[in-house]
C-alpha cells in the first residue's frame, strides 16, 4: 500500500473558527505514522493545469490559484488563504500519482492524506470547504490517460458529493455510489437523481447507526457496484458520519468504516485487480477522525 501527502496541505488555513482546520490532517498523519510504521509514504506532486481542466472551468482554476493576501472568501463556507492554491494543487496531484501507481502495479491500494477536500467542488465553483474536486480529477485521469471504461467513485462522507455527481452525471464511464444523511448540506443526492443511469444515491436518516448503514450498502449500493464491474475503485473517504462528529447526526464508529473498506476491497478484488485509491474528504472531530482513518487504512493495507 502507498500513502500520499504533502507539507503544503497543512498550510491551507481558512481561519481559526473554520471546521476544516490543518489540525485535521496533522492528527491523521500522526496516527498513521504511529499505527503503521511500514507505510510507504510518498510526496504528492502538483496537479498539472491540464489535468484540472478535464473537470474544471478555466475561470475556477484561475480563481483558486490567484495570489491572495489574508483570507479571501469564495462562499460563506469556502475560504482561500495565501497557501491555499499550492495546497489544492498537491491535494489534486496526490490522486493523479496514486492512480498512476496502482495502474502500474506498484501497489494495489493507496490512501491520499490531503486537504482541502474536494467532493463538493463543481466544474465551475468551489464550495463546501472544497477548492478542486480531487476525486473527480483522479477519475478523469484514469479514464483519459489509462483508458479505463468503468471507474467507480464510492462516497461514504456524511454529506453528498454534489460536485462529483454533477461532473460525471452524463458520463457512463464513471459511476457514483453515495450514502449520506438526509436533510443535510448540500441538499442534493436524492434517489431519483440517476444521471445517465450511473448515479446511485441512498439517504440515511439522522440518528442512523452502523446496522442500518451496513444493511443499506449490502442491500442496495454494493450490489449496484458489483453489477457495474469497476476496473478501478476510487473512494471519497469522509469520516464525518462518525457519532462524535459535530457537523452531522449519524452514529457510525470506526468499525463501520473498516467494514465498508473491506467490502470495497472485495469488489475491487473481483473486478479491478484489487485497485483502490482513497482520498480524504470530511471529518471534524479530531479524535474520531484519527481513529477512523487508522481503521480505514488498516483494511486497505492488509
Amino acid at each position: 500500500m502507498l500513502a500520499y501527502t504533502h507539507p503544503s496541505c497543512l498550510e491551507h488555513d481558512p481561519g481559526p473558527e473554520h471546521p476544516e482546520q490543518p489540525a485535521r490532517l496533522r492528527v491523521i498523519l500522526d496516527a498513521l505514522h504511529l499505527a503503521f510504521a511500514d507505510l510507504d509514504w510518498r510526496q504528492a506532486p502538483m496537479a498539472p493545469r491540464g489535468d484540472l481542466l478535464r473537470v474544471h472551468a478555466p475561470d475556477l482554476v484561475d480563481e483558486v490559484l490567484a495570489p491572495v493576501s489574508g483570507l479571501h472568501r469564495l462562499d460563506p463556507d469556502t475560504v482561500l488563504s495565501p497557501a491555499s492554491g499550492r495546497a489544492a494543487l498537491h491535494a489534486a496531484g496526490a490522486g493523479l500519482a496514486a492512480v498512476d501507481a496502482v495502474m502500474a502495479g506498484e501497489a494495489a491500494t493507496a490512501f491520499c492524506a490531503v486537504r482541502p477536500p474536494g467532493h463538493h467542488a463543481t466544474a465551475d465553483a468551489a464550495m463546501g470547504f472544497c477548492l478542486f474536486n480531487n476525486i473527480a480529477v483522479a477519475a478523469a485521469h484514469a479514464r483519459d490517460r489509462h483508458g479505463l471504461e468503468r471507474i467507480a467513485i464510492v462516497d461514504f462522507d456524511v454529506h453528498h458529493g454534489n460536485g462529483t455527481q454533477a461532473i460525471f452525471q452524463r458520463d457512463p464511464a464513471v459511476a457514483y455510489f453515495s450514502s449520506h444523511q438526509s436533510g443535510l448540506y448540500p441538499h442534493t443526492g436524492g434517489v431519483h437523481e440517476r444521471g445517465a443511469g450511473n448515479l446511485h444515491n441512498v439517504l440515511l436518516p439522522p440518528g442512523c447507526g452502523g446496522f442500518r448503514f451496513r444493511n443499506t450498502w449490502l442491500d442496495t449500493l454494493l450490489p449496484a457496484l458489483d453489477a457495474f464491474g469497476p476496473q478501478l475503485v476510487l473512494v471519497s473517504a469522509g469520516f464525518d458520519a462518525h457519532l462524535a462528529d459535530p457537523l452531522a447526526d449519524l452514529m457510525l464508529d470506526a468499525e463501520d468504516f473498516a467494514w465498508i473498506t473491506g467490502e470495497l476491497r472485495a469488489v475491487a478484488d473481483r473486478h479491478a485487480g484489487g485497485r483502490v485509491v482513497s482520498m480524504l474528504e470530511g471529518g471534524y472531530n479530531l479524535d474520531a477522525l484519527a481513529e477512523s482513518a487508522v481503521a480505514h487504512v488498516g483494511v486497505l493495507r492488509t
